[in-house]
């Protein structure tokens, strides 16, 4: 039959239970501010019963309960919804990372608007028609000049302000693959301190949950998929055990392993011209121009086959070589449709200047309008950081087709109609010249005007802004909703924690009075019992 002390193990095991939940209940409103935190439970077990199975058995009708024990203290997570979330995240920080990007460049190109290039070379190609009528006026002969001065300086500033935030996307570079490698250390230390403490039987809640912090942030520079491998021992069925994390490569299925439960391989990059290793770690983390592939355990991957997110969002934004080793990019691209249209437009008008007459001049006009062009086409390269106006006076420019007569505006006319050229021509006339020009050499830009080609670049440029701010934006949302969806399962709610703990207590003063009926009991036993006769 059952010990006489039998009641008592029994509520002795509820209070230690009970006592042990209202401590997780402690811990779980301590925290509940605590980034990362996921709410945590104690799993109640009900204790083997009396009596155990056996040929010597006691008689009695049925077994009977023994209590319960904390079987374990478990977090609450919902693993799909951390999935989810990562996808979410991984999208958001590649939008994202384009949307900043190409929202510093409108900042910059500020078109339309009164002091965009697009304004100031309309304010030049009109300098030149007033000129066209008033040949003789000095007036306004300096006024073309320093029409042309400005829109040499709007080339300067717009080239030198976006190759320095180009610089400093680089440095963001740096900095996203210091994080990166950062994240990937953290997490690799993380699992062997739950490889060291899942084989005793224990479940490190808090070890997981600063894990999954990191994965979180992780999953926003890089794609990547995690599985879990057991840590062996006596752990238990609930352990969640140590990561495995892969990065997926653009396809989205190839796989390239970057976390084990032994140790992480860092991310590094390489550029061209060739980028040194600044910390001596092994790993390049800073780009040279331009990037043409990144490095996960000496294996070299491409920026079009690199893994979705903010990295590689920035490196599309920096400049990278594609597998055609073609330079591409965002900035890149504006850099050279700039350096184009300077060459194209500066290029042009010197021809047609050189075939005009400056006042009182018999001969056409030797000096060029524009310096720091280049003598090719193939050399536009920088056109548009080199640019300047020519070392000419008001006099020298050359609006006359006719030598020694300065009434004459005839070239004025084909100076300022150069901005309706037709650029797949291959040769245009101008008014009062003998012959034409060959646009083909002329010209970087192989289709339109130059005005059509700038309000091409501007269009294209607004296209990709909107929707990397719409794409941005919706994955945001996404990633909110599923954040909502996951902090109803695992975070802490004061009022649902406060609940638990009334509960708990209650429990806990039923099985302490529970003690106090027993105690009752064997003080009858003990001290009533055996007086008969006395």
């Amino acid at each position: 039959m059952a010990s006489t002390f039998h009641g008592l193990e029994t509520a002795k095991r509820g209070m230690y239970t009970q006592q042990s939940a209202l401590y997780t209940t402690g811990h779980n409103i301590a925290n509940a501010n605590t980034p990362g935190f996921s709410r945590q439970r104690v799993n109640f077990v009900q204790t083997e019963p009396y009596p155990a199975a056996a040929m010597n058995r006691p008689q009695i009708p049925g077994q009977m309960g023994t209590g319960v024990e904390a079987g374990s203290v478990q977090r609450v997570r919902e693993s799909f919804l951390d999935v989810q979330y990562q996808g979410e995240n991984n999208k958001m920080g590649y939008w994202q990372s384009r949307a900043e990007a190409l929202n510093k460049m409108e900042d910059i190109m500020n078109e339309p608007s009164d002091s965009g290039l697009a304004k100031v070379m309309g304010q030049f190609w009109q300098s030149l028609q007033d000129l066209s009528v008033n040949p003789e006026n000095e007036g306004a002969r300096t006024v073309v000049l320093q029409r042309g001065q400005a829109v040499a300086d709007t080339f300067h500033y717009m080239h030198d302000s976006i190759s320095a935030i180009r610089d400093d996307i680089g440095n963001e570079i740096s900095v996203t693959v210091k994080e990166v490698n950062s994240l990937l250390e953290q997490i690799s230390k993380l699992n062997k301190q739950i490889g060291e403490i899942e084989p005793h039987g224990y479940l490190p809640n808090d070890l997981y949950d600063e894990r999954d912090r990191l994965v979180d942030q992780l999953s926003q520079h890089i794609n990547i998929k995690v599985d879990k491998v057991p840590s062996g021992g006596n752990a238990l069925k609930i352990a969640e055990g140590q990561y495995v994390i892969s990065m997926f490569h653009a396809d989205g299925i190839t796989p390239t392993e970057i976390v084990n439960s032994a140790n992480f391989n860092k991310v590094g990059l390489q550029s061209d011209p060739v980028a040194a290793d600044s910390e001596g770690d092994g790993v390049v983390d800073k780009p040279n121009d331009p990037i043409t592939h990144f490095t996960v355990n000496g294996e070299e991957i491409t920026v079009n086959n690199f893994s979705q997110g903010r990295l590689r969002g920035l490196a599309e934004s920096y400049g990278y070589k594609d597998n055609a080793n073609n330079t591409k990019g965002i900035y890149p691209q504006m850099l050279d449709d700039l350096d184009k249209m300077a060459y194209s437009f500066g290029s042009i008008f010197n021809e047609v200047h050189s075939l005009g007459y400056g006042m009182e001049q018999d001969q056409p006009q030797s000096k060029p309008f524009f310096d720091g062009i280049a003598d090719s086409k193939a050399n536009y390269k920088d056109a548009a950081k080199t640019i300047q106006l020519g070392s000419l006076t008001s006099e020298e420019v050359a609006a006359s087709v006719i030598g020694m007569n300065d009434g004459n505006g005839t070239n004025a006319i084909n100076l300022a109609n150069i901005q309706g050229f037709i650029l797949t021509n291959s040769t245009q006339k101008l008014e009062g010249i003998a012959g034409s020009i060959d646009l083909t050499q002329l010209s970087a830009i192989n289709n339109g005007t130059i005005k059509s080609f700038y309000e091409g670049i501007i269009g294209r440029l607004g296209v990709d802004a909107q929707q990397a701010t719409r794409l941005g934006k919706n994955s945001e949302v996404l990633r909110q909703s599923v954040e909502t969806n996951r902090q109803s399962i695992s975070s802490v709610s004061l009022d649902e924690e406060m609940t638990n703990m009334i509960k708990f207590q209650h429990a806990y003063n039923a099985a302490a009075r529970n003690i106090t009926v027993v105690d009752e009991m064997l003080d009858k036993i003990i001290n009533g019992m055996g007086t008969g006769g006395r």
